[in-house]
């Protein structure tokens, strides 16, 4: 009885800290700014438009 009640503690244990991390860890990101966002933008516009490059082999 009492192994059951341990192994109970155990998983939601488990289960809790790994939620508890989750959370945190969202809770821990910081916003990009607006003028890195922009750059970032800037970035993929500008190697969405440079053509592939052909790899022959």
């Amino acid at each position: 009885m009492v192994m059951d009640y341990l192994w109970l503690f155990a998983t939601a244990g488990g289960a809790f800290a790994l939620g508890a991390a989750i959370v945190y860890a969202i809770m821990r990101q910081k916003p990009i700014p607006p003028a890195a966002k922009e750059a970032q933008k800037r970035e993929i516009d500008r190697l969405y438009e440079r053509p592939p490059e052909s790899n022959t082999r």
